[in-house]
């Protein structure tokens, strides 16, 4: 079990999640990235999360790997 975390960006802004999440392995920290990105996309508001990226980190603070927002949201129509 380890400790990540599943900080946002776009550019111009940057938040960082300082709480993070405790985690087995990497496939169990994609598919919480992959539910913290679609449960962003889905709230109500004008924010265009295209440009989006969610970046997640070790305890250490090293980059373990990054979510587009798109693979996500898909292509636009």
């Amino acid at each position: 079990m380890t400790q990540v975390y599943f900080h946002r960006s776009n550019t111009k802004k940057v938040f960082l999640d300082h709480h993070g999440a405790v985690v087995k392995d990497l496939a169990e920290a994609r598919d919480h990235a992959t539910r913290l990105v679609q449960s962003f996309t889905n709230e109500r508001s004008l924010e265009d999360w295209r440009d989006w990226v969610l970046h997640v980190s070790d305890s250490q603070g090293d980059e373990l790997f990054v979510i587009p927002f798109t693979f996500v949201l898909g292509k636009p129509h």
